[in-house]
C-alpha cells in the first residue's frame, strides 16, 4: 500500500474526507515553494499535488499557467521538482505527494519512462497524474508506474460516460479525481447537487475513493463538495495568492481555512 491507500484507509475509519491542495514546484522560487509545501501537512492538508513546471500546460487555466511561467523563469524542472521533493521528505514521511504534469518531460528524462519512475520512487513520491496520456497509452506510463509501485491517479470528468468510464478505471489506483466542471481549472464553481450523481457513478464502477477537483476556492464551497464526495482539492485559488506575493503564513492561513470546510469544521473556523 501507498501513502496514498494508508490515507484514506485512515479517513475511512474515522469517517473523514480528504483535503487534497495543488501548488506548482519553484513557485515562486524553491526556497519559497519548499516553505509553503512544508507547511501544508500542519495546515491540515492530507494529500499534496505537487504541479511540475512545463511550457504547454493544456489542462490548466490561466492563474496555473502563470504559476508554471514563474517557476520556470525560477529555475524550475523536474530535477528541482524531485530535489524539493527530497527535502520535504526529511521532516516529512507520512504526507502523499502526487505529481501532476504532462508526459513530454517525463518522456525526454535521462534514462526515459524507467528512469524517471526510479527516481520519482527515490525521491518519495506517491502517485501520479499525467493529464495527456489517455488509457490507450497505458502502457506507455500508467503500467510501468504501477510496476513501481505508485498509483496512477485518472481524471474523470462530466463528459465521461459509461462507455468511455470502464477504460479510464482500468488501470486507476490510489483515487479517482473527478474534474466537476468542463473546462480549464479556475474557470468556474462546482456545483455539489450536480457532482454528486456523478460521485454516485464512478463509485458504482470503481472500488475507489472519489476526490473532486476544480471550482473550489471557500471553505463553504470545500464543505459541500466534500460532503458528497471522499474529499476535494483546491488548487488555482491557492495558486492565485502566492502569486500575488502574499506571505507564506497568510496563504497557510486560507489553507487552514479551507481544510476546516472539507473536514467539516467550519463551526470552528
Amino acid at each position: 500500500m501507498t501513502r496514498i491507500d494508508d490515507t484514506f484507509q485512515r479517513l475511512a475509519e474515522s469517517g473523514g474526507k480528504a483535503f487534497v491542495t495543488y501548488m506548482m514546484a519553484s513557485d515562486p522560487d524553491h526556497d519559497t515553494a519548499l516553505e509553503i509545501m512544508r507547511g501544508l501537512p500542519g495546515a491540515g492538508v492530507d494529500i499534496i499535488e505537487l504541479g511540475m513546471p512545463f511550457t504547454d500546460p493544456m489542462a490548466d487555466g490561466p492563474t496555473i499557467q502563470a504559476a508554471g511561467q514563474r517557476a520556470l523563469q525560477a529555475g524550475g524542472s523536474v530535477t528541482r521538482t524531485l530535489d524539493m521533493v527530497r527535502e520535504f521528505r526529511k521532516q516529512d514521511d507520512r504526507t502523499p505527494i502526487v505529481l501532476m504534469g504532462y508526459y513530454n518531460p517525463i518522456y525526454a528524462r535521462p534514462g526515459g519512462v524507467g528512469g524517471f519512475l526510479a527516481e520519482a520512487v527515490g525521491a518519495g513520491i506517491d502517485g501520479l497524474i499525467v493529464v495527456d496520456l489517455p488509457p490507450e497509452e497505458d502502457s506507455e506510463l500508467c503500467i510501468p508506474a504501477r510496476q513501481a509501485g505508485l498509483n496512477f491517479i485518472r481524471l474523470a470528468t462530466p463528459t465521461t460516460d459509461d462507455r468511455r468510464l470502464p477504460a479510464v478505471l482500468a488501470n486507476t489506483s490510489g483515487f479517482v479525481y473527478y474534474v466537476s466542471v468542463t473546462g480549464i481549472t479556475g474557470s468556474t464553481a462546482a456545483d455539489a447537487a450536480q457532482v454528486a450523481p456523478e460521485v454516485a457513478r464512478i463509485r458504482e464502477a470503481a472500488n475507489l475513493p472519489v476526490v473532486v477537483g476544480f471550482g473550489i476556492s471557500t471553505p463553504e464551497a470545500a464543505h459541500s463538495i466534500a460532503s458528497v464526495a471522499d474529499g476535494c482539492v483546491v488548487g488555482s485559488a491557492i495558486v492565485k495568492l502566492i502569486g500575488e506575493g502574499r506571505p507564506v503564513p497568510e496563504v497557510l492561513d486560507f489553507v487552514r481555512n479551507l481544510a476546516r470546510g472539507a473536514h467539516g469544521q467550519l463551526q470552528d473556523a
